[in-house]
């Protein structure tokens, strides 16, 4: 998933560069093989952390703006992603994607990078719309398919089967598109 997230981001248009926070020397080869480049500042205290580290020096950089996505949306596309940047106004501004069950934040798009205190995790999408308010800015919400699919559970996995994900990851599931439903049809008849 983290190569179809990257390679639609390598794609899109509007962004200035790739940054990947990971403590993982394998997804930090992968960043940079993509031409990301990787940090691991927080990357072990939890997505929140890592993120907010992520902005604050993006900040002392004087950067603009920050786009966050997780790397668990295969279906991200670089249209998206060039829309969703092309739609986020003059800063200070708030751009937010939802997850496709409007709790999650899928994609936030932020200027400048430090702006709002973003806090990720069950019913982030609320909570980021109180955030940027607090913070003086007026959220745009913009519902995305491909951006809003996540993979957290195992049904967003029979979901995912049924839109167009990337390369890598339709490779890996759709060979096991027969057996993985088999087996999770009998988990939901198990419980």
């Amino acid at each position: 998933m983290l190569e179809d997230v990257l390679s639609a981001l390598m794609a899109a248009t509007g962004l200035a560069g790739i940054v990947v926070v990971t403590a993982d020397p394998d997804i930090r080869t992968l960043a940079i093989r993509f031409g990301a480049r990787a940090w691991e500042e927080d990357a072990r205290a939890g997505h929140t952390q890592a993120v907010m580290a992520a902005a604050r020096r993006l900040a002392a950089e004087r950067r603009a703006a920050m786009l966050t996505v997780p790397a668990d949306i295969p279906g991200v596309t670089a249209a998206e992603v060039s829309r969703l940047l092309a739609i986020h106004g003059e800063a200070p501004a708030f751009t937010i994607v939802p997850s496709h069950d409007r709790r999650g934040s899928n994609a936030i798009v932020v200027s400048r990078p430090d702006a709002v205190q973003l806090a990720f995790g069950d019913d982030s999408f609320v909570s980021h719309l109180g955030a940027a308010r607090r913070a003086g800015l007026q959220p745009t919400i913009i519902p995305m398919p491909g951006i809003g699919l996540d993979i957290d559970r195992p049904v967003d996995l029979l979901r995912a089967l049924q839109v167009p994900m990337g390369a890598r990851t339709t490779e890996l599931l759709v060979p096991q598109r027969s057996a993985f439903r088999g087996r999770h049809a009998r988990t939901h008849a198990l419980t």
